[in-house]
């Protein structure tokens, strides 16, 4: 696959870890290979834990020029000096948070599987629409994003598309052609040496 054709990453931090020893492993794998764009990805609700944590992220991440969103929290992206933010709810907040943020910051809809709500998040002002699972996964409601919806979309739509969830080297190498970005989080991290599991992921794409 010609360089310029090769989906871009976006990588999804795991829903709890610790800043101090997370900030080497999350350097090391942005070190070791190419990555767009950092997403931090955390289940807590406490905010002094989202600070720390997107503190030691967004470090890590601005010193290797790789931008960085955060799930669904407006304020907090504005206030920690972060490039934007995905909203885990398709399209409904697409709006609110262009105005809100501004027209540079990135602003990036979790569409599951649904054409629809792909195509209203990016007539709302989504830099991109995420669709998945992709991949088996007792996760949700069993629904998965199937290929024929990528395809689609890669021929008939502008806004870039990023294709997630329960990934595995076959998926990558099917899919490759017809997304502009892979999301990979916890198929690496539950890994040793999480560098080494997302170059293995990855192999198809060349």
């Amino acid at each position: 696959m010609a360089a310029d054709e090769r989906p871009q990453i976006t990588l999804i931090t795991p829903p709890t870890f610790d800043p101090e020893t997370f900030s080497d492993r999350l350097a090391r794998v942005l070190d070791g290979t190419e990555i767009a764009c950092l997403r931090l990805s955390l289940a807590t609700r406490d905010e002094d834990t989202l600070m720390r944590a997107a503190d030691a992220a967004r470090e890590a991440a601005h010193a290797r020029d790789v931008a960085v969103v955060i799930d669904n929290h407006l304020i907090l992206a504005e206030r920690l000096g972060l490039d934007g933010v995905h909203l885990t709810d398709g399209a409904r907040n697409v709006r609110k948070a262009r105005k809100d943020l501004g027209a540079d910051a990135i602003v990036g809809a979790y569409c599951k599987a649904s054409r629809h709500e792909g195509m209203t998040a990016g007539e709302a002002g989504a830099d991109y629409a995420a669709f998945g699972p992709i991949g088996e996964t007792s996760l949700g409601d069993g629904s998965r994003a199937d290929f024929d919806l990528f395809e689609w979309w890669s021929e008939v739509i502008e806004v870039p598309i990023i294709a997630e969830g329960a990934l595995t080297a076959d998926l990558v190498a099917k899919f490759g052609p017809v997304t502009d970005f892979f999301a990979v989080g916890e198929e690496i991290w539950s890994a040793e040496d999480p560098l080494a599991a997302l170059r293995s992921l990855l192999k198809p794409l060349g």
